[in-house]
């Protein structure tokens, strides 16, 4: 496989899949009005488009251990363009469900195959720089969502976002034609794993976004029942050995961490820039794009020091970045829409880095047997601990009725800092054990 080709291509499809979740965002008011549907009605649209991205990503990335990859792709994409064309003639919210839960379940290809593809086919000299090209084009896509999600609701109207979807269809041949042929392998797929799994992660988010003791409860429940079928089942869905490593375990806690910094900064800023300084969506876009646009210019050198450095290096410089900036917002983010930009100009970059260093070294301490399961685990979690992020946040901000706007907002992202700050701390200790391994070894 060429991957100095392939993944370029891969890449611009992951930008449209991922930038599909934050085009809807602005739309909101608009499709609220048009179908005439209550607030919590219109976040279904992107709490149902965002939860079943997450677990369709990791039932993908499992499958790439038994399924070739081209024909995961060609399903995937095929469902997630026709679903697409499908919603550009949607007119009532049960259509428009129905067409933002069918486009998860085909978005998910994008992001649980990509990782697979660097860890299985770009040596592992350059894979940092694979692995980093992937998640800028993730960091560009989420800074330059909410612009062509305003120009295109603004001009066609919210229907028009499910158009740009629709190119995944011109990438699909394109992409199946550059990819390696793999074999089938024999494999007994675990369904009720795959259900439990499921049923963990949306019963996780309902719990939180719903604040219900009942989901609570039932989220419990599924966890109990799911480690108990681990115990006694074979070929589970999770593979038991993942869970059993150490080093796995921690960097998942790192990825929780970093996932919920970076989508509870991306849903706090065009808050704080709307309601401090009030901005339009046009003018929060431009904002933001900035950061994501030096994000992926610093692709190619990232992904090089990252090969050449190491991954603990760069994560650890992205760590302390990513909480200084999360103080500079606790601190003055109501002082002016300055601050927003010129922080989300060093947080986009950092994390980027930050999560490519991440994956590489996730990749690195996994055998090939499990790189599969392993990734689709690692953003599975990382999905579930953005969207926890974003409902939290939400939260804090309602409780804080008798607070300021501007001290609400510095209270949240003191809440981030700290999160950061836990980050940084399983981090060392992950280096630490690395150390004493090593030092065993010798």
């Amino acid at each position: 496989m060429n991957d100095k080709v392939v993944l370029p291509v891969w890449t611009v499809g992951l930008f449209i899949v991922i930038m599909n979740t934050t085009m809807f965002n602005v739309s909101i008011p608009s499709i609220i009005g048009d179908l005439q549907i209550s607030a919590d009605l219109g976040a279904w649209v992107i709490s149902s488009y965002s939860i079943g991205y997450a677990l369709s990503t990791v039932i993908y990335s499992r499958l790439t251990d038994i399924v070739p990859l081209r024909k995961l792709l060609t399903v995937g994409l095929l469902v997630l363009g026709l679903s697409s064309v499908y919603g550009i003639f949607a007119h009532s919210f049960g259509a428009l469900l129905a067409a933002r839960i069918l486009q998860s379940a085909g978005a998910g290809v994008m992001a649980g195959l990509g990782l697979v593809l660097a860890s299985r086919y770009v040596p592992l000299e350059r894979r940092g720089s694979a692995i980093a090209m992937i998640s800028a084009g993730s960091a560009m896509a989420f800074g330059l969502g909410p612009i062509v999600g305003g120009l295109i609701s603004e001009y066609f109207g919210w229907n028009g976002l499910f158009a740009i979807t629709c190119l995944v269809l011109v990438i699909l041949p394109v992409l199946l034609r550059l990819l390696p042929k793999e074999d089938s392998q024999p494999f007994r797929f675990d369904l009720v794993g795959a259900i439990l799994t499921v049923v963990n992660a949306a019963t996780v988010l309902l719990a939180v976004t719903q604040l219900s003791m009942i989901w609570i409860v039932v989220s419990v429940v599924s966890f109990l029942l799911h480690a108990w079928h681990l115990r006694r089942g074979k070929e589970t869905f999770i593979n038991p050995e993942l869970l059993r490593n150490h080093d796995f375990r921690k960097l998942v806690v790192i990825g929780f961490c970093v996932l919920v910094l970076n989508l509870g900064n991306l849903f706090l800023m065009p808050l704080v820039l709307a309601n401090l300084f009030h901005r339009t969506a046009m003018e929060i876009g431009l904002t933001i794009a900035p950061g994501a646009i030096l994000s992926a210019f610093l692709t190619r050198f990232v992904g090089r020091w990252i090969d050449t450095y190491g991954n603990l290096r760069f994560l650890l410089i992205g760590h302390i970045v990513l909480s200084i900036v999360m103080l500079l917002f606790y601190a003055v983010v109501g002082t002016s829409s300055i601050v927003v930009l010129v922080g989300y100009i060093c947080f986009s970059p950092a994390f980027s880095a930050t999560l490519s260093s991440l994956n590489n070294e996730t990749s690195r301490i996994l055998p090939k047997t499990l790189i599969g399961s392993g990734m689709g685990l690692m953003q599975l979690i990382q999905f579930c601990g953005g969207s926890i992020s974003v409902a939290v946040c939400g939260i804090l901000l309602e409780v804080q009725t008798h607070t300021s706007l501007a001290l609400s907002y510095q209270h949240v992202y003191g809440l981030l800092l700290l999160i950061g700050l836990v980050s940084i701390g399983m981090l060392l200790w992950y280096k630490s054990s690395g150390k004493k391994v090593q030092q065993a070894g010798n």
